[in-house]
């Protein structure tokens, strides 16, 4: 059964960008938070220890997202 006030138009559409107001190095985690609507800490939490776990890989990964991300 659909709701017939919801329209699509109704939702903004969301995007994927770094954050400019909730930023440590480069907004890639706030903009992530922002876009699943996370705690940006609990983000920022996830890529270190998957840093530490990952000897690295994410730290690239990071890297690369914060070159190709748009800024908000």
């Amino acid at each position: 059964m659909s709701d017939p006030a919801y329209t699509p138009a109704s939702t903004p559409a969301r995007r994927l960008v770094r954050s400019r107001d909730d930023r440590w190095l480069g907004g890639v985690c706030g903009g992530i938070a922002e876009y699943a609507r996370l705690d940006p800490n609990l983000v920022r939490l996830l890529v270190v220890l998957g840093t530490v776990l990952g000897f690295g890989s994410l730290l690239v990964a990071y890297v690369v997202a914060w070159v190709l991300m748009p800024e908000q």
